[in-house]
């Protein structure tokens, strides 16, 4: 029988959720345990088999992953991790990845574009992602909702002032709003031999700014399924595309720029070479010191 808060296993320092399924959502009882955990400094650690799945939305909450197989490891990295009592630790004397999740995936790895971009909150919380997702797939979001299975039809007017998922044809995007910013990040997945419009992507991204100020989007592409579950495998690492900002630069050694709407794109690279990060972080250092 589950304890206190819901969880299998309740500690000063976390709760521990027991998930045996093939793929594991952010229901409705993990999502009320993020906020508890959040509450009572804990820390909410969600514990699977290797064969399982998580969603979109569980993998980018505030939950961390453990997966069960000889002995535990962390879902996204791979780290070796140990039981101390109260909670899930790194195991201090690994020196290597958990041996499962360097194992071969069960489902064909794609790619899966990320979009990342801060804005002023609007009263209509929902029209950005909605442009967005119409200027990608051809069509609006099909749903909204706080925690999985999603309960509403779509109406951007409707989105409440507080974390909230939106699904559309093949694209999960999460909408929340931090210290006065509204921060949307939509991932879009693509199968094995079906490439994303990157080339599109610059045109793309300025006529969303067009409609809607957008202070800053960073675009890159991460190695994953195209239905965007994660299982906790390595799959590889991610890469960046470009970065825009709001507003007219002069620019910085090094990297070309052109005026995309209202926002100036920086390519960064071709979202296969993660080693561009490098650039991502000297472009915003040149930035934030002007």
């Amino acid at each position: 029988m589950a304890m206190s808060g819901g969880a299998d296993v309740l500690t000063p320092t976390a709760m521990v959720f027991l998930q045996d399924r093939p793929i594991v959502p952010l229901n409705r009882a993990l999502a009320n345990a993020i906020g508890e955990c959040e509450n009572t400094n804990r820390v909410l650690q969600v514990v699977t088999s290797p064969s399982s799945r998580i969603t979109l939305p569980l993998r980018t909450s505030k939950a961390q992953w453990i997966v069960h197989s000889d002995g535990y490891y962390e879902g996204l990295t791979g780290r070796p991790m140990l039981w101390g009592g109260s909670s899930f630790t790194t195991d201090p004397g690994a020196r290597d990845y958990a041996p499962a999740y360097t194992t071969r995936t069960s489902v064909p790895i794609g790619s899966q574009l990320v979009l990342t971009f801060q804005a002023p909150p609007s009263e209509h919380r929902g029209t950005r992602v909605e442009t967005l997702m119409r200027l990608l797939t051809g069509h609006p979001p099909a749903g909204w909702g706080t925690t999985e299975p999603l309960e509403h039809s779509w109406n951007a007017s409707d989105l409440p002032n507080q974390r909230v998922i939106a699904v559309g044809a093949g694209v999960i995007a999460t909408v929340e709003v931090s210290g006065g910013t509204e921060l949307t990040t939509l991932t879009a997945g693509y199968g094995p031999g079906k490439e994303p419009p990157l080339t599109e992507l610059p045109s793309l991204i300025g006529e969303l700014a067009d409609t809607s100020p957008v202070a800053s989007l960073v675009a890159q592409l991460n190695p994953g399924p195209a239905d965007l579950t994660t299982e906790p495998r390595w799959t590889g690492a991610a890469a960046p595309i470009g970065l825009a900002v709001n507003g007219t630069f002069n620019g910085a050694p090094g990297f070309t720029r052109h005026r995309v709407g209202p926002l100036t794109w920086f390519p960064l690279g071709d979202g296969r070479s993660p080693e561009y990060w490098q650039r991502h972080r000297e472009l915003l250092a040149h930035l934030r010191s002007r």
